[in-house]
């Protein structure tokens, strides 16, 4: 019965959001990933000269393995970039790379919701795997305390996923701010830029939305186990 019981029907539309939100980046990418980029710039160079012209070429760019697995690290200021966007010439190569570099600006400038993130990793990956065990332990078991624990501790990977959304965004605006000021792509490329990076930006609002929701059926679990 836990496994297939009615509250799961309020995760369902964010889980076929998430669904659809994978399904949408992965075909954007794609289109935009064969269409070059008129300055033929990959999205490594791209990242190195918008570092360099903000006074951060001590930030590092290095390529990844995988697809879509870019990301900057606060930690040891390394941008790293998958080897399609490293190496790629296209316009959602110079996408990517530029919105990864935003997050690098907003590190550069104390940007206050993505030190906040970065705080929050160590207790969010410590809450995604253990919240769920003392949570369902505590209700086949009876024990009230642990799955107000399990609830309290999957809050805070809860609270990632919302904060994470700012960040996300402030890093896309800044990106299509940067890329079209500075002449790194023209117009029709930045319509390019900006469809990558829209669908990329529902993938975390996908989470978020998946996040918030579980949160809510864990609470009403918690109620119901506490009415029997």
């Amino acid at each position: 019965m836990f496994f297939w019981d009615p509250t799961y029907i309020i995760v369902l539309p964010a889980i076929l959001l998430a669904l659809y939100a994978q399904m949408r980046v992965r075909s954007t990418y794609g289109r935009y990933s064969q269409v070059p980029i008129a300055s033929r710039m990959t999205g490594a160079e791209v990242a190195g000269e918008i570092l360099r012209r903000h006074g951060l070429s001590s930030v590092q760019v290095e390529p990844i393995g995988g697809t879509l697995s870019d990301h900057y690290d606060p930690r040891t200021r390394v941008l790293r970039l998958s080897q399609g966007v490293y190496d790629g010439a296209s316009v959602a190569a110079v996408g990517v790379a530029a919105h990864e570099t935003g997050h690098a600006l907003q590190h550069a400038e104390h940007y206050g919701p993505l030190a906040l993130r970065s705080a929050m990793v160590p207790v969010s990956s410590f809450g995604s795997w253990l919240a769920y065990p003392l949570f369902f332990l505590g209700f086949f078991f009876h024990s009230g305390t642990m799955m107000q624990l399990g609830i309290l501790i999957f809050s805070a990977a809860v609270a990632f996923t919302v904060v994470t959304l700012p960040v996300e965004f402030n890093a896309s605006a800044r990106a299509m701010r940067v890329l079209a000021s500075e002449g790194f792509v023209t117009s029709d490329e930045l319509t390019g830029v900006r469809a990558v990076l829209s669908a990329a930006a529902l993938t975390y609002v996908a989470a978020a939305a998946t996040a918030v929701l579980q949160l809510l059926r864990l609470l009403l679990l918690s109620n119901m186990r506490r009415e029997e």
